[in-house]
């Protein structure tokens, strides 16, 4: 039994505010879900002729994505700065103030003028406002999910943490299902309503983090005069091979995620299996699903343990890549909806109900925004070019190469979760479950 899981039996029953937190971390990662993710549909369905025309749709399709990529390679900045922020400031500030940028960010895509009106600087907006949100959502996720981990009682942190996870389902959902109403708008509105329209959920969200109460597991740390230096040098000195497997772990979902659904979306179109409304409309489904089965992939993971969860699901995935490619092949709706369901409600939304709790126990209290944050963003900088780079191996190899591709990603996935440790096997649950038993709960949760 680690140090650390030790500590964790002053915090068996979590606090009073657990549930509020974990509500709002949540619905701020509706929102910043809904700014990052919309676009990519926008991306997929709109930009590639809206900032950069040519006359074959493929090298449009190319350079949005590329645009695409961008945004990810920001990522593990907005990480690395939120995550030194979270260890020596706090997990709130950091909430907040990623919160605002994103909307910024978000609202003034909504403004940006075409290429047909004011040329070359109109891609050159789009790259730069893409920077700012990348910067944005990679300080998000470390501080929301370590809130909500650090408040959560000792033998419910999947529970909780898989609050804060469903709201990316939730925000993919809210985002698809704008899209697919503002389609009708025809014209620069179909694409330009969704991110004028994120204004009003910032202001929500923004109501709602100013009432959530600072992590009660930093709070011991800065009284107890452990804060850090430098959290980012102290976690690659002396946990960087924790880094090195979490990049691993989040590779199997995140890259995998833009092979099955944001690449998806983009063959769906252009090989006419589905049109744009067929294509949303699936999404939402998913998305829906996706809500309810992150957090009972998450809860799964409380009764038994991080890494059976993480095997399993990663295998399925690599078996999966070329059935799901044959399943939408045939241009059946219905086998349209069932890949995409799989794809994500399975093959995504399981690990990303696994890694809520799973990446904050793979670092120290002292260390942890800035380990879990750069373990998570670093991956992302797979995941924002792949699906560029899968539109190049299906032009080289046709559906076989994107088919491949996501069972190669799973197969990383396989190796990071055989190699990394359980932080919630049979022995932390037993100790936990005898806390619980022989400690008062002073609070109610």
């Amino acid at each position: 039994m680690s140090n650390e899981a030790l500590k964790m039996r002053g915090h068996v029953h979590g606090t009073k505010d657990a549930k509020r937190v974990a509500i709002g971390s949540g619905v701020g990662a509706v929102i910043e879900t809904y700014d990052f993710i919309g676009f990519g549909t926008a991306a997929a369905l709109y930009f590639g002729t809206a900032f950069f025309p040519t006359g074959d749709p493929v090298t449009g399709t190319l350079a949005a994505f590329a645009t695409l990529g961008v945004g990810f390679a920001a990522r593990p900045i907005g990480g690395v700065i939120g995550g030194h922020l979270g260890d020596k400031v706090g997990r709130k500030p950091v909430l907040v103030a990623s919160l605002i940028l994103m909307g910024v960010a978000t609202f003034l895509i909504g403004l940006l003028p075409t290429y047909e009106q004011v040329g070359l600087l109109a891609p050159a907006l789009l790259v730069f406002v893409r920077i700012v949100q990348g910067l944005a959502f990679g300080a998000e996720w470390g501080g929301a999910i370590l809130m909500s981990y650090e408040h959560a009682p000792w033998k419910s942190k999947g529970k909780y943490t898989g609050i804060v996870q469903a709201g990316f389902p939730v925000g993919l959902l809210l985002a698809n299902l704008v899209f697919l109403v503002s389609v009708n708008l025809g014209g620069e509105l179909a694409w330009r309503v969704p991110f004028l329209a994120s204004i009003v959920l910032v202001a929500v969200g923004l109501i709602i983090r100013s009432k959530v109460p600072e992590s009660p597991v930093f709070d011991e740390v800065k009284e107890s005069g452990s804060i850090v230096k430098s959290p980012i040098i102290e976690v690659i000195k002396t946990d960087w091979r924790s880094i090195v497997r979490g990049i691993g772990l989040r590779i199997a979902e995140t890259a995998g995620y833009a092979v099955s659904i944001t690449y998806m979306i983009s063959y769906l179109h252009t090989q006419q299996l589905a049109d744009k409304t067929e294509t949303l409309v699936a999404l939402c489904i998913a998305s829906f699903i996706g809500i309810f089965a992150t957090m009972a992939w998450a809860r799964l993971t409380d009764r038994i343990g991080r890494r059976p969860l993480y095997v399993w699901s990663c295998a399925f995935a690599a078996l999966f890549g070329i059935p799901m490619f044959l399943l939408v092949n045939t241009g059946m709706f219905i086998f349209v909806i069932a890949t995409i369901v799989i794809s994500y409600a399975v093959c995504q939304n399981s690990l990303a109900g696994a890694q809520g709790p799973w990446f904050p126990e793979l670092f120290q209290a002292k260390t942890r925004s800035s380990g879990a944050s750069l373990a998570y963003q670093i991956s992302a900088m797979v995941s924002g070019f792949t699906p560029f780079v899968t539109t190049l191996l299906f032009v080289a190899l046709g559906w076989m190469g994107p088919a491949l591709l996501f069972s190669f990603y799973a197969a990383i996935g396989l190796w990071a979760a055989a190699v990394t440790r359980e932080t919630w096997g049979k022995r932390e649950r037993q100790l936990a479950e005898e806390a619980t038993k022989s400690t008062p709960n002073t609070v109610s949760v």
